[in-house]
């Protein structure tokens, strides 16, 4: 399949997803699968859609199953492709498969050795077009670059911050520092699922610090993000990353398009607060019970935009 055939494709499926039985659209799936065995990049989103979509699943078994099936998939494409960026892609996302299984010494055995190097190509490429008279060429490339490591440390930052529970000097520096490249970058506009996995996660660890209140603040920041203009959610540039919108479309399989569809994802996030077990001490307080009944209505909106279609 062609990349366009495969980003259509894929929103095809994931509508499937959030309007028919989870077990026809698996099956579906996997015809597709079977049909173009040898098409790496469509079985690396075949594996991605499983991956995406298990948590619909109610039997644990079969969530079990499901993610078993998908690190089949990743492991195959990893192996048997020729592109190096693919297999890259394909290897991250079987140790994830691992990592949500519990099977964290099979991630250990997967990624390790890990060279952490400290260099990068993108300033010497830059230049190298610069010298050539290049300029907008260099331009594009440092920015796809910055936003590249911008996402990268704002993935790093949250587990950095979990880690520090037992140090509350670095607890809390890490935590202003989140903020402050999230207020420099502006993630609120230009990824704001970043952001809304961050408050999550910064409210758990405040809550096991103990700070209910400052959990409840973020919970709100929270809330008041998920059920702003930020619909339909998309990757794009903004008017500092003005370069960044047709390298995404050119480059990425699925292009700006998010891996799951809106309903799913509001439905998820209501579910990452209310279903959330760290936050079972907080439950029934008034303000929690508040920012629960935002989200529903939010997760409402794309039921009903779904059905009016």
């Amino acid at each position: 399949m062609t990349k366009e055939d495969i980003r259509k494709l894929y929103r095809q499926l994931a509508i499937e997803f959030s309007s028919l039985p989870i077990d026809t659209v698996l099956e579906h799936c996997r015809e597709i699968a079977k049909k173009y065995f040898s098409c790496f990049p469509l079985l690396l989103q075949i594996g991605s859609l499983f991956v995406n979509h298990s948590m619909l699943v109610k039997d644990p078994d079969k969530t079990v199953q499901i993610l078993e099936e998908a690190r089949t998939i990743f492991a195959r494409v990893k192996t048997e492709t020729d592109d190096i960026e693919l297999a890259k892609q394909a290897l991250d996302m079987e140790a994830l498969c691992l990592l949500t299984l519990g099977r964290s010494n099979e991630v250990l055995d997967l990624l390790e050795p890990m060279e952490l190097s400290l260099t990068f190509s993108e300033p010497l490429l830059a230049s190298a077009y610069e010298k050539i008279g290049k300029t907008e060429t260099a331009k594009s490339i440092l920015q796809i670059g910055m936003y590249q490591s911008i996402i990268r440390l704002f993935n790093l930052l949250p587990s950095y911050l979990n880690l520090c529970l037992d140090q509350p000097t670095t607890f809390e520096e890490t935590y202003k520092r989140t903020i402050a490249l999230s207020e420099t970058f502006q993630i609120r506009t230009l990824h704001p699922g970043l952001l809304l996995s961050f408050y999550v996660s910064a409210a758990q660890n405040y809550l096991a610090l103990g700070k209910t209140e400052k959990a409840l603040d973020l919970l709100e920041q929270y809330t008041q993000l998920a059920t702003s203009d930020i619909y339909p959610l998309r990757l794009h540039g903004d008017h500092y990353f003005d370069r960044l919108d047709g390298w995404l479309e050119h480059t990425l399989t699925l292009g700006s398009d998010m891996p799951r569809n809106e309903t799913i994802v509001r439905k998820d996030m209501t579910q990452a607060v209310r279903d959330n077990p760290a936050f079972t001490i907080i439950r029934y307080t008034p303000r929690f019970q508040s920012m629960i009944k935002r989200l529903e209505a939010n997760e409402e909106v794309a039921y009903a935009s779904n059905y009016n279609r």
